[in-house]
């Protein structure tokens, strides 16, 4: 009995050193915590209530790891050499973990303390759209790349994981080249994704026609954009084809448009009147920023004049509101003050056909040839 003592009582001892390790840890981050939300409940700084919702769940593995990694040589000295080789790779692995993750929360401070100075929500949103989506591409992109390498960095810990990626790179051949083949799409909308983060041809929230389709950027993603189309149906388009193919942006450098509307009318049309009437409508109009206003006349056909009316808004929203508001009171003006305006189809009667006529109306309908 004596000798099996003996022999467990250094391993008892190193898990001693690892409880106590442990319990040190979670001892000093829930104390290390209790202090910085009573100090930073005193304020309402962005920072600070960033800092304790983004750091608050990593620390609970970081500071336990770095105390039994500090523990280390008295917990490994009563172990056998190879369970103190395995914790060491693992407590390691742990470590470049818990440091990614520390990295990745401090991506998501620095987020919302650059975001709570920008208002999406404001009129004039231009400068806080295109801050907004350079740091949602630029994170996702940072993340991925801060991910692959902390995986990286933990599968070099183990020797059965190095020895199985150096066969795997070996005999890649074929392999390789089909999956590179097959990646090249997605590489392709990474690199469009570092190129729309630092050109801006897209923002969040910009008001864009895309495939035939006119709607809103609601979410850029790594590889692909989501836009909330008029109807609130979403259209998913990978990244790429915002670099590749033509599209509309309508708020590119300002969210104010020029909208239009075209009348058709006779020739007889009093274009002054319609100028006037254009004025009365938009002065009593909640959807005109009070810019733009014009009346012209943009071409004569055969039949009916082409009459462009030009006014200006602050937004797409607004415009589209403006223009169906004043094509219906054109409408609407023109049937009413001026009937006679409205595009006619012109005849001309040969004097034969005239005389025939005039006849047929004064002898009255009964009065056909046989």
């Amino acid at each position: 009995m004596q000798n099996i003592m003996d022999t467990f009582r250094p391993v008892i001892h190193s898990l001693g050193f690892l409880a106590v390790a442990l319990l040190a840890g979670l001892a000093f981050n829930a104390i290390l915590w209790r202090i910085v939300r009573k100090i930073t409940g005193r304020t309402r700084n962005v920072l600070d209530n960033a800092i304790v919702v983004h750091l608050t769940s990593p620390s609970r593995l970081i500071i336990p790891v770095v105390m039994v990694y500090l523990a280390l040589p008295g917990i490994s000295g009563g172990l056998p050499s190879r369970f103190a080789a395995a914790l060491d790779n693992l407590l390691s692995a742990l470590l470049t973990a818990a440091m990614a993750w520390l990295v990745i929360s401090t991506l998501y401070i620095a987020e919302d303390f650059i975001l709570s100075r920008e208002d999406l929500k404001a009129a004039d949103n231009l400068q806080a759209r295109k801050i907004y989506t350079q740091i949602q591409v630029l994170k996702r992109i940072l993340i991925a790349l801060i991910s692959i390498l902390a995986l990286a960095g933990i599968l070099l810990h183990y020797e059965e994981f190095r020895r199985l990626g150096t066969s795997i790179l070996a005999s890649a051949g074929l392999a390789g080249l089909v999956v590179g083949l097959a990646a090249q799409r997605t590489l392709a909308n990474l690199l469009a994704g570092f190129q729309i983060a630092i050109t801006q041809p897209i923002r969040l929230d910009d008001v864009v026609v895309v495939e035939g389709e006119w709607g809103t950027i609601e979410e850029i993603t790594l590889t692909y954009v989501v836009v909330r189309i008029w109807d609130l149906r979403r259209l998913v388009v990978p990244l790429s084809n915002f670099i590749e193919k033509p599209f509309e942006n309508w708020t590119r450098t300002s969210a104010d448009l020029l909208a239009t509307v075209l009348i058709y009318a006779d020739y007889s049309l009093p274009v002054e009147d319609l100028r006037d009437k254009l004025h009365l409508i938009l002065s009593r109009s909640n959807y005109w920023d009070r810019k733009v206003e014009r009346i012209h006349v943009t071409n004569a056909s055969e039949r009916t004049l082409e009459v462009r009316a030009l006014m200006s808004a602050a937004n797409s929203s607004d415009a589209w509101e403006l223009r169906c508001e004043v094509r219906e009171k054109l409408i609407a003006f023109l049937r009413q003050e001026h009937p006679e305006c409205l595009p006619r189809l012109r005849t001309e009667l040969h004097p034969l056909d005239l005389a025939a006529l005039k006849l047929h109306q004064h002898l009255g309908p009964g009065s056909e040839n046989p």
